[in-house]
């Protein structure tokens, strides 16, 4: 099976694209020992990812790489929490239901709940870089909904569902998320550019 290096040691990210990227092995930072504190400090979330895949690469050359960043934007907030939405609630530490919680607060009187999810992945090889890019959109729902997920899934409806992300489930999410379909034009790339070969 080939085999693909994802800068990340997140369980349920890694869950997901593993679902997605079937016909790769997709490894993970763990399964080749590394243990590093990587670099986030890009403005963006495309030079987050790019950031992340880089180092990653330059440490492990023999595989192509791939890391991703993702954001979620609220209209309402200008934005935000966009390339903070992991450290929202505090600066030096991901807290998922305090960053929830501080959304909720921060939306609690805005009228206009848009929102979307967008996630960047940046992939690496001898070739170089190349960025995808996935987004969906929705709304905020006004409290939490579901069990059946991590991060925002619980506040976060996609548009034409009626339902948060952890109310549908990972099955129906890894169909329709941010994540997904910027996977899916990685997967389409790597098979269309390599038949993926490396």
């Amino acid at each position: 099976m080939k085999k693909i290096l994802f800068a990340t040691n997140n369980a349920h990210k890694l869950e997901e694209v593993r679902a997605i990227l079937s016909d790769f092995e997709v490894l993970s930072l763990a399964d080749v020992g590394c243990h590093d504190d990587i670099p986030e400090t890009a403005d963006t979330l495309d030079g987050n990812a790019l950031q992340k895949a880089q180092y990653v690469y330059s440490r492990y050359p023999d595989y192509a790489c791939f890391a991703d960043d993702t954001g979620l934007e609220v209209e309402a907030l200008g934005g935000l929490p966009g390339v903070h939405t992991a450290r929202f609630a505090y600066a030096d530490r991901n807290d998922t239901e305090a960053n929830t919680d501080k959304l909720l607060r921060s939306m609690s009187k805005k009228t206009d709940r848009r929102a979307q999810f967008r996630t960047v992945i940046a992939f690496i090889n001898k070739e170089g870089p190349v960025l995808f890019e996935g987004i969906v959109r929705g709304e905020i729902a006004p409290c939490r909904r579901g069990t059946d997920g991590f991060g925002y899934d619980p506040v976060f409806i996609p548009e034409h569902t009626g339902k948060t992300f952890a109310e549908l489930g990972p099955k129906v999410k890894n169909c329709i998320s941010h994540r997904a379909r910027a996977v899916e034009k990685l997967c389409r790339f790597l098979n269309e550019k390599y038949g993926y070969e490396e």
